[in-house]
């Protein structure tokens, strides 16, 4: 069968995001006798003219459209992205018969309503890669799917989750923008953060790609797509029962030094020695959802650490020459007055750090936050969230509180809020090849 995958994804903030997803499924298509072309609208100028050009030029039996996000997730400055999968769905339809099938976490996390509102037929909730194969044979065969939304299995691990297939040009792409190309090491989280949709879209067993296939992958990068920094995409890459450190031991094994970068939590598991045998295989900067400010706000996030960890592994990875990135949010469960002003002071005194900083947490269904919302009278138990809602501690007033973090960071060159008022410096900086490790150490040692 011809197929023609689309990446809707246009968000470039904080920097343009490879389509893993969607490569993921085109691998999983290819290695079973599919005709697979992609097409990726932010590459293409987001120009629908290009796209019916594809279309007719393909003229597939099928068109795929992975969505990453719905919005931006953004209070102050907010972007919803399903504008653009409407368009692109019916630009498709007013020159094609063919079904067309929506899939993704942004599909995920709202798929009925995200169907309704673009117009396509079919979706796929969660892990694409063998439910995309389940619903061709049944097309191939004549065959409908009963409901429109297909809810996939999350049971992939080891080798039965494909290597992405890199379209070249599409690589070259992302490579010119951000130069940073996306690899995924693990499904699943066992957190409990009360905000996350992971569990949700990938439940809460942690699923691990093997490691030697990891390694394949990240060699043929690096080798036949000259991939100058690689971006592994977990949840957490330090997982809690310490699986990522078999992919280390494994990049060592190889001799693997290349550039790259992942999302931390703050952990007592990381020490002196795992950070060096990260180091020796080019470990350059991490990305730390620290998420919270104060102990208190952190145990309203269902986090397992205090800011004392925050601390100690901000000074670790400083130590060994790894530039750093955290991310909070304020306003979550438990934030009064009083800890905004302790969570301004524990941000500006950590080290030579870059501090993302958001305002209210956007509730998705499913998750513990989403409860609680609905107890706090926040929203009602059949608000559907496709319209964002932003949780703030009841009690504290938003414009109070936009007004005391403008203030307060102000001055400081390394802490950003509302986090999109940089873009416009960070696109610049990638423009001219600096890269995510250097854009974070650039802002870090520039702390005021």
């Amino acid at each position: 069968m011809k197929i023609l995958m689309i990446s809707a994804n246009i968000a470039t903030s904080p920097y343009p995001v490879f389509p893993l997803g969607m490569g993921m499924v085109t691998a999983s298509l290819k290695s079973n006798g599919h005709e697979v072309t992609q097409f990726d609208f932010l590459q293409n100028e987001m120009s629908l003219d290009k796209l019916i050009k594809a279309v007719q030029s393909v003229s597939p039996d099928l068109i795929g459209i992975s969505i990453r996000n719905i919005d931006n997730v953004n209070l102050i400055d907010e972007e919803c992205y399903i504008d653009t999968v409407k368009s692109i769905v019916q630009t498709v339809h007013n020159i094609s018969t063919v079904p067309v099938i929506l899939g993704g976490s942004g599909f995920s996390i709202l798929p009925l309503p995200t169907l309704k509102q673009t117009g396509a037929d079919y979706g796929i909730v969660g892990e694409g890669e063998k439910a995309i194969l389940k619903f061709v044979s049944a097309l191939e065969r004549g065959e409908k799917p009963v409901e429109p939304v297909i809810y996939a299995e999350k049971d992939l691990e080891n080798d039965d989750i494909p290597s992405t297939y890199y379209d070249s040009e599409i690589l070259k792409f992302y490579q010119e923008k951000g130069y940073i190309v996306s690899i995924q090491t693990k499904r699943g989280c066992n957190k409990r953060c009360v905000y996350c949709s992971y569990p949700v879209l990938e439940g809460s067993k942690i699923r691990v790609c093997n490691p030697g296939k990891i390694v394949d992958d990240l060699l043929n990068l690096h080798e036949n797509f000259n991939a100058g920094h690689i971006f592994f995409v977990d949840s957490v890459f330090n997982d809690s029962e310490g699986l990522y450190r078999n992919l280390i031991d494994e990049m060592i094994r190889r001799k693997v030094r290349i550039p790259w970068m992942a999302f931390f939590t703050p952990d007592k598991g990381l020490d002196d020695e795992i950070i060096e045998k990260m180091k020796l295989t080019g470990l350059e900067a991490a990305e730390i959802g620290a998420d919270a400010t104060t102990d208190t706000t952190l145990k309203g996030l269902g986090k397992d650490f205090l800011f004392k960890d925050i601390i100690n592994s901000n000074e670790l990875f400083l130590k060994h020459g790894v530039a750093t990135a955290f991310y909070y949010m304020f306003g979550g469960p438990g934030e009064t007055k009083k800890t905004v002003f302790e969570g301004i002071e524990n941000i500006c005194s950590l080290r030579q750090t870059a501090n993302f900083i958001f305002m209210g947490i956007r509730v998705l269904p499913g998750t513990p936050l989403a409860r609680l919302a609905i107890r706090e009278g926040i929203i009602s138990r059949d608000d559907d969230l496709f319209e964002s809602v932003y949780y703030i501690s009841p009690g504290l007033d938003t414009e109070w509180l936009e007004k005391t973090l403008t203030e307060a960071f102000a001055d400081k060159f390394n802490c950003v809020f509302p986090p999109n008022s940089l873009d416009e410096k960070l696109h610049l900086l990638q423009k001219m090849r600096y890269s995510c490790s250097r854009i974070y150490d650039l802002l870090g040692r520039n702390s005021v």
